[in-house]
């Protein structure tokens, strides 16, 4: 297994750098994806690449494209670079670095599955935020005709490179918030194992989060709706997977 750690990021100056020292000394290549962010942000991965050059390789889109689409970025160069694996972190200091040894040991484990964070959030997390994955649990459990899925938003994840590539071969993925979502859901309709590590996970004081009520919510609705027919053509599929193998 060869695996780089992945950071998607679009306007994180205050966090970047703290995110990226916590994870040099796991002594993997450091791959950071700059989503067309703002001027402070560029003179910070500035830095960061001129003082982890021997780790740290910034791409830098020409525009915001999304998550979704620095994520896929991402992975086309990890690939192309000869890695088999990208754990994909955020740049925002959410996600828990002292669980990373926990992930690399599940993906070598089973080096085709996807292995995904399992969020157990304490009271930072905002209600309206909790009502929406409520929400989005409840399609998802629809579109697999499971229970097998713990969490679909969580972008605490190790990706298997050749999987995930051929996943976005076959249809368009979300480019923005649904991304974390339809990557998920595609993979596991293909029958890529996918696996979940509880970790616990922050919504830090004066973070700043780039979700749009209106839009992403209006995005991932239409998501859903899409995933939705789309399991209606796959159900029998299902049904025979969930009662063959219990998943």
């Amino acid at each position: 297994m060869k695996c780089c750690f992945l950071i998607p990021i679009y306007n994180h100056h205050e966090t970047i750098r703290a995110t990226v020292t916590k994870l040099l000394p796991f002594n993997l290549p450091i791959l950071i994806v700059d989503d067309g962010s703002d001027a402070a942000t560029k003179a910070a991965l500035a830095e960061i690449e001129r003082d982890f050059a021997a780790q740290v390789t910034l791409h830098t889109r020409a525009c915001n494209g999304g998550k979704g689409a620095a994520a896929m970025d991402g992975f086309r160069l990890a690939h192309a670079q000869g890695l088999t694996h990208a754990l994909q972190i955020d740049a925002d200091g959410q996600h828990n670095h002292e669980d990373v040894p926990q992930f690399l040991a599940a993906a070598q484990a089973e080096p085709h599955a996807l292995i995904s964070g399992w969020p157990q959030y304490d009271e930072s997390m905002p209600l309206a935020r909790k009502i929406g994955r409520q929400i989005t649990h409840f399609w998802v459990h629809i579109e697999t005709l499971s229970l097998k899925i713990k969490d679909t938003m969580c972008g605490f994840r190790v990706y298997p490179l050749a999987e995930t590539l051929a996943t976005m071969a076959t249809k368009p993925i979300g480019e923005r918030m649904d991304f974390d979502i339809e990557i998920m859901m595609r993979m596991y309709w293909r029958q890529v194992a996918v696996r979940f590590i509880k970790t616990p996970v922050i919504y830090p004081e004066g973070g700043r989060s780039h979700f749009n009520a209106l839009a992403d919510n209006w995005r991932i609705s239409k998501m859903h709706t899409r995933l939705f027919f789309g399991m209606l053509l796959r159900a029998p599929v299902l049904i025979v997977r969930k009662f063959k193998r219990g998943q």
